[in-house]
């Protein structure tokens, strides 16, 4: 790992607010913490390469519980297209194109609904099930959370 790839962490962590960051591969660790006094990195092997490969895109049934003061769900069989990392999404492949998906696009488990910038990468995401877009939960070029509802999507 250069020293690149660790500023691009870095400023991952700041544009999403992340505080800590670790990741440790076989005989490859770093852990970054922002706070009040940056500590020093704990561990940097060189001759150990980063690789990123997403997980797939969790896919949720069913209506989880309302937070407090919101309004409960009139559909129960929808599902959500979650995020399976940090980063910014963007709803189409470049700024003048159009988006991947709208409300009542229906969709293949193949079909990328939007991609996620993390760490200067494109991840595109696809929708894992087959339905229709009934709800974006999120406006383009913002930036998501791990586990973080994306889409809704009504089971075909």
């Amino acid at each position: 790992m250069d020293l690149k790839d660790i500023k691009a962490i870095i400023d991952l962590m700041k544009k999403n607010s992340v505080s800590e960051f670790e990741l440790e591969k076989q005989d490859f660790k770093i852990r970054l913490k922002r706070g009040g006094a940056m500590g020093p990195i704990q561990s940097i092997d060189d001759s150990a390469a980063i690789t990123y490969s997403a997980p797939p895109v969790a896919v949720t049934t069913g209506n989880p519980a309302p937070a407090a003061g919101a309004a409960p769900k009139a559909a129960s069989n929808e599902v959500e297209i979650t995020s399976p990392m940090i980063g910014t999404l963007y709803r189409a492949p470049s700024p003048e194109s159009a988006h991947y998906v709208e409300v009542g696009t229906e969709v293949e488990p193949d079909t990328v609904v939007c991609i996620i910038e993390a760490m200067k990468v494109m991840n595109e995401i696809k929708a894992e099930a087959k339905g229709v877009i009934t709800e974006v939960l999120v406006d383009n070029a913002k930036p998501v959370e791990f586990g973080q509802a994306l889409f809704k999507l009504r089971p075909a």
